[in-house]
Formats: C-alpha cells, structure tokens, sequence
C-alpha cells in the first residue's frame, strides 16, 4: 500500500498562502439556491463577532483531505436520453457539466465493466462458456453506447480520466450462470437455484437494495454464504486477465483508465446484473490475481478495494485485515450503506485514499428533497474524508425507470413527450460543491447535522489559500450559524431548504 504523504514545500505553500488569506481582506460572495431562485448571488463580509453557534472553527493551518476529483458515471441508459435532445441541446449539457468553466466541471469518469443496471439489456464482453483464453473479448457492445456517451463529454474535456468496476462478471464464470443473483419478476433467472445465496431461500427479497434515504439497520440482513464467481483458479486467473484486457481497448478508443474495483456492490443480492462474494473469495481474488495481473500488465492502474456497500463493519474489518491485500491496494471504495463506517475504517487506516464511488440514486422523484438528499450525502462523505465523489446517473428521461423495474433520479431529467429538459434540484445541489471547490482544495472543517438542525456545513481552503464554506439548510425555518475562520467570523444567515455557498475571491 501507497501511503499518501503532501510533500513538504507543497504544505509550505498552502500555510503560506493561508496566513494570506487570513490578513488580506477579500471580497465575499454568497450564492444561494431555493426551489424557487437558483444560484442566486449576493455579496457578504466577515465580521468580527459570530450571530449564531459557533459549529466549525478553522485556523489556516490544517492538513486537511486535498480533492482529487468530482466525476460522474457513462451508462448505456444515459446515452439513450441524450439521443432524445437537439445536437444543440446536447452540447448546453455536456458544456455544462464537464467544461473547465462550466457548472459541473466533472474531471473523472466511471464505467462500468460489462453490463449494469441501467444498461439496455445483460452484456458482457466475451460470453463464449469456457472461454478462459478470452479469445472472444470484445467491447463492440460499449462502442454503440458508452464510448460515443465518453466523446461527447471528451469534446469539452479533453482530459478526462476513468476508472471502472464490473456489476457481474460473464454469466458462465458464475455458480448460477446468469447475470442477476436472483430470481425475480423482472428477469429470467432460475428460482430453483435462489438457494445458492444463503443455502436456503427464506430471507432473500429482491427488493432489499431499494430501501432508499437514511436506511435504519444492518446491511445486507444476511450475508451470502458463499462466493458466486466460481471459485477455480483458471477462472480467477481468465478474469484478472479480462481486466487487463478491459483496460486495452478503452485505451485503443482513446479512453484513458487509471483505476479499478474488483466488484460493485458485492453486498447487494440483485435481480438486476451483480455478484456476490464474500470475504475470503474478495481477498483471494484481489490479493493473489488482479492485483499481480495489473502490476505485470498495467502497472500503472491503481487497485482499489470495493465498492463497499454494507455497514457490516466486522466483515469490512475481516477483509482489510489482511496484509497482503492491504498492501496491494491503493484506496478504498465506499457508496450507500459504506458510508456509516467509513469514518471509522478511515480511523483505522489513515494511509488509503478513500472515494464516494456512487452517490444514492433515488426513486424517480427528482424533487427538491431528493436534492437535499444528495446536499448532505456529497458534505457528509467528503467531511469524512473521501477525496473522490462520483454522482450515478447524469441524465435520464421521465423517472427515470430502468428496465428493471426501479425509478431513479438524474442530473438532468428529459422529457420524452416533447424532448426538452430540465436541471433537478440535484444538479443544483451538486454545483455548489463543484462549482467552486476545485481538485488540490482541501477540506478543513466539517459540520453534521442533528435530527433537530439540519444544517451541514463544511469548508475547503483552495490552493491560493481561499476559503470556500458550502453550506445547507434543510429545516423550515432561516437559520443563522457562524463559522470561525482565524479571527474572523462568517456569519452565515441561511434561507429554509436552501443550497449555499460563500467564497472568497
């Protein structure tokens, strides 16, 4: 393992312009946004005493998490929304969300390997059983989607860079040689064989993952009791490989990918594309194939551990505790239910960087409480110190209803009966994060709300030594709270179920 250190001259250069930026007066700028006036501006000042609690004191002079990158995710569903709208409309978007002076600024990508939820139908890249020479692999299938869906964003970001994990592997290198884990309604899968999940078939709902918002409890209930990709050494072997050769022909299409997991979500039982496993399968397979494969082949991309999905702290614990594998990999990946023990885990090992692999995706709504949502999911991930947050789906038609069944929220929501379009509330609420709070900032302070004030608030220090406060309220009533910057107090004076963010300049 990697450990991540700041260079001397680089912290020397940040303390620097800190203690500037602490003595130097500079204009102050508050956006605001409600449901009903976005991105509203308006100019502020520091004052020399606060008006409200007190809830984040920072000096200049903290390490703090520096950024790495904000991204969002390339799915097959996402191009078929894009195709709905005028070349005109589509170059508004893409502008917008991946341009250097654009609202988004996205820097960094994720892609799926293979098929994924919100993709047309099941896929892989080589379903010819037995073929562990992988001599049928192939990305036909991405380049009718995905890579076209990369190049449009590549127009206004060259520089885009990507890291990608599988939802499932090919059908025929698992137990129940399909794509989904179980049986369900919306798939073809064999009900039979559901009892391959726990060695029996009580307890298993296909519906469990949907739970949406702040979820109350232990996730999964039960785990799976044994792994779904078959567990032969060939096959462990043929599948490292394929990362390999995953990895090839993005780079043949121009699409640069420096990362990867082995598995998202291993803790959801799906009846969409997923794969179980569990934690010995999990550090047998990264520690003694993928991550050797890479090192040989690609030792440039970096391997992280995840996505982790589940709040099972102990069996997070079990997997990590292995030497080998932690010094095999360079981060850790976290999304949904991860993120209540992320701080704890990131206590535990403070050498990984840690990403928000996936942000949640909702149920369809996209309303102002979905962006709310998504306000404290972004503060409460990066507070806790994850230097990478990818958003889900950028933009979907309608709500957002996936071939599966399951209706989710974007970035952007197209209307198919006249093909227009709208920015949600969760676009808006991711903007005022990205907008701003570039790649190097670092986070220096963070505040989580309580039941009762529902209020976060966290604060970056950009490389020239700005302050940038981001900061919600979702109550229903104005709140006021200060923020103590050196000596000097940002008194911040926040509207009901509001986005806001104050910067220096």
């Amino acid at each position: 393992m990697r450990q991540a250190i700041i260079p001397n001259f680089v912290l020397a250069a940040f303390l620097t312009a800190a203690s500037t930026s602490l003595t130097e007066a500079k204009n102050l700028h508050h956006y605001s946004s409600t449901e009903e006036n976005v991105w509203k501006k308006n100019n502020s000042k520091f004052s020399s005493r606060p008006i409200g609690d007190v809830i984040i004191e920072v000096t200049g002079s903290e390490d703090g998490v520096p950024l790495k990158a904000w991204g969002t995710t390339f799915n097959e569903l996402d191009w078929d929304a894009f195709l709905m709208l005028t070349r005109d409309q589509q170059d508004e978007i893409m502008h917008n969300l991946f341009a250097k002076d654009g609202d988004l600024r996205f820097t960094r990508g994720r892609i799926g390997m293979n098929c994924n939820d919100y993709g047309r139908s099941w896929f892989s890249c080589d379903e010819v059983p037995g073929d562990l020479e992988l001599r049928y692999f192939n990305i036909e299938r991405d380049k009718q989607g995905i890579i076209p869906l990369i190049r449009a964003a590549q127009k206004y970001n060259p520089d885009l860079t990507f890291w990608t994990s599988p939802w499932s592997p090919p059908s025929w290198m698992k137990i129940n040689g399909d794509y989904p884990v179980v049986s369900s309604r919306h798939n073809n899968a064999d009900p039979k064989i559901d009892y391959l999940l726990f060695g029996e078939v009580d307890g298993i709902d296909e519906d469990e993952m949907k739970f949406l918002g702040e979820r109350k409890g232990v996730f999964p209930r039960r785990l799976a009791t044994q792994d779904y990709f078959i567990q032969d050494p060939r096959y462990l072997q043929a599948y490292a490989n394929y990362f390999c050769k995953f990895i090839d022909a993005y780079a043949e299409q121009g699409v640069k990918i420096d990362m990867v997991t082995y598995q998202n979500e291993p803790y959801s039982y799906t009846p969409y594309p997923g794969c179980p496993w569990t934690a010995e399968g999990t550090i047998r397979f990264n520690r003694d194939y993928l991550a050797p494969t890479l090192k040989k082949h690609h030792p440039e991309v970096k391997l992280y551990i995840g996505t982790f999905n589940s709040n099972r702290q102990d069996h997070v614990e079990r997997i990590l505790a292995d030497k080998g594998l932690r010094d095999a990999v360079d981060g850790v990946a976290f999304q949904w239910e991860g993120r209540e023990i992320l701080p704890e885990i990131r206590r535990q090992y403070p050498a990984f960087h840690y990403i928000c692999s996936e942000s949640e995706c909702g149920d369809g709504s996209m309303d102002w409480k979905a962006g709310e949502h998504t306000f404290f999911l972004i503060a409460d991930n990066m507070g806790n110190g994850v230097d990478e947050w990818y958003n889900w789906n950028f933009i979907l038609p309608d709500n957002g209803e996936s071939n599966w069944g399951w209706k989710q929220n974007a970035l952007i929501q197209v209307n198919s009966s006249d093909r227009t379009f709208r920015y949600t509330p969760e676009y808006h609420a991711v903007k005022h994060f990205t907008h701003f709070i570039s790649p190097d900032s670092r986070m220096v302070g963070y505040h989580k709300p309580s039941d009762t004030k529902k209020t976060p608030v966290i604060v970056y220090q950009t490389p020239e030594g700005n302050f940038i406060t981001v900061a919600g309220n979702f109550n229903d009533e104005q709140e006021n709270v200060s923020v103590k910057i050196g000596k000097r107090y940002l008194n911040m004076t926040l509207p009901p179920h509001s986005f806001n963010t104050y910067i220096e300049e």
